[in-house]
């Protein structure tokens, strides 16, 4: 049995960060790119300062976002503090790029030679508590007979391989029929925005794991957002975002209450 605290240790910050877990809201947030700490044990990675400031460790921007939105809208927020270098929280444990060896054509030369038990020991470090919390949180609110609408936060590059990036925002789903066109029609309202159905990315079973797994495997409506990266790089562009969001989403939650989906 590997020991856990070989990993992370008993003082250093734990994975999961919650935030309004007695919200009121039908909303839960999750954010599997919150934040960029690296365990002890791991040292940078051999990575520079610089390189983990990037968008190859985190999202950069989401967290005040998703802050701002939990507290305003009363919604649970569960995010993962640890950065997606050390293992993705948004990949299948299995896939070849959980745990990248190269990332936007920078190296991780800590993340090379791993062993089985290494990937192991990260998993059970990092990303299962992360999505072992958002399961309990899932069962206790349908014990309880509470709705839930799951929103995962996230943030992109302005420029990718070269490509400048148009959209402000995207929705990102697969199956869902309920929130995404919803979000769509009241983005696209906005004048000033440029809207991406999913866009920048689509999701997929194998490509993301918390909407597939946690939202579609429910059977919830549910939902990505993308949040361009340039938008929300300061406090000042988080805060204006998240007023946005809030007013957007919470027209929304009124809607799907209105029509006895939630």
């Amino acid at each position: 049995m590997i020991d856990l605290p070989l990993l992370l240790q008993p003082d250093e910050v734990p994975p999961v960060l919650e935030q309004n877990a007695g919200g009121t809201s039908a909303f839960l947030f999750t954010c599997d790119h919150y934040g960029r700490l690296l365990p002890r044990a791991l040292g940078d990675l051999g990575l520079d300062a610089s390189e983990l400031e990037r968008h190859i460790a985190w999202d950069i921007g989401i967290a005040g976002v998703a802050e701002a939105v939990s507290r305003a809208l009363d919604a649970h927020l569960v995010a993962q503090r640890y950065s997606r270098l050390v293992i993705d929280c948004n990949r299948s444990p299995g896939a070849p790029n959980a745990i990248p060896m190269i990332s936007e054509r920078t190296t991780i030369p800590g993340n090379e030679g791993l062993t089985h038990e290494d990937a192991a020991l990260r998993r059970r470090a990092i990303f299962d508590p992360y999505h072992d919390r958002i399961t309990a949180v899932l069962d206790a609110r349908k014990a309880a007979g509470r709705p839930t609408v799951l929103v995962a936060l996230h943030s992109f590059t302005p420029v990718y391989a070269g490509i400048a990036r148009p959209w402000h925002i995207g929705t990102l789903y697969q199956h869902d029929r309920v929130l995404p066109p919803l979000l769509l029609k009241a983005l696209r309202a906005e004048p000033d925005l440029v809207v991406g159905d999913n866009q920048p990315y689509a999701v997929g079973n194998g490509t993301d794991y918390t909407i597939p797994v946690h939202g579609e495997g429910r059977g919830l409506i549910t939902s990505g957002i993308e949040i361009r990266q340039n938008e929300i790089a300061d406090p000042a562009g988080q805060q204006r975002w998240a007023e946005r969001l809030i007013r957007i989403l919470g027209d929304i939650e009124a809607e799907l209450r209105n029509k006895g989906l939630v």
